[in-house]
């Protein structure tokens, strides 16, 4: 059995066909990846042990997620329907706009309470990306938080 360290994300990127987007967009991808790096659990069911690496990519409407090793021989492929997402990711985009603008210029008890509401949303779609990922790939509630805001820049860009 391969120890714990082995099972985790050493990098991540996103399929960049897709373009950048808004300098908010921006800073949530680069804080996703940099925190999903730092600290992960990511065990695809029946592999041996990584490190790996994890590409993210929107393909016909459906989310992929590519896993290599560190050498980049394949490990696997999965392929989400993003439909169980769609509410979801619109509801958090909605928030967000509104928590963009509120911490411009709404009083700290407005940011706190629409930053509870993003979080609570941001929840909703981490446990669907874990329920989604069953039996594919272990990871943890923390993982899933980054891993979802992902998913949210692919989208948001897409």
């Amino acid at each position: 059995m391969a120890d714990a360290g082995a099972f985790r994300l050493s990098e991540v990127t996103l399929d960049e066909s897709i373009g950048r987007s808004t300098p908010d967009v921006e800073h949530e991808r680069a804080v996703a990846i940099f925190d999903l790096i730092e600290e992960n659990s990511f065990e695809p069911v029946g592999h041996g042990g990584g490190p790996y690496k994890l590409q993210l990519s929107l393909v016909d409407s459906k989310l992929v997620f590519t896993i290599t090793l560190e050498d980049d021989a394949a490990v696997a492929t999965h392929i989400l329907s993003l439909t169980p997402f769609r509410r979801i990711v619109k509801d958090y985009f909605m928030i967000c706009e509104s928590y963009y603008e509120a911490i411009r210029s709404s009083t700290p008890s407005q940011i706190e309470a629409i930053d509870m509401g993003r979080r609570g949303i941001h929840n909703e779609g981490s446990q669907t990306l874990m329920d989604r990922l069953n039996g594919k790939i272990t990871i943890d509630f923390d993982t899933a938080r980054r891993l979802f805001t992902l998913v949210c820049v692919l989208h948001w860009r897409g």
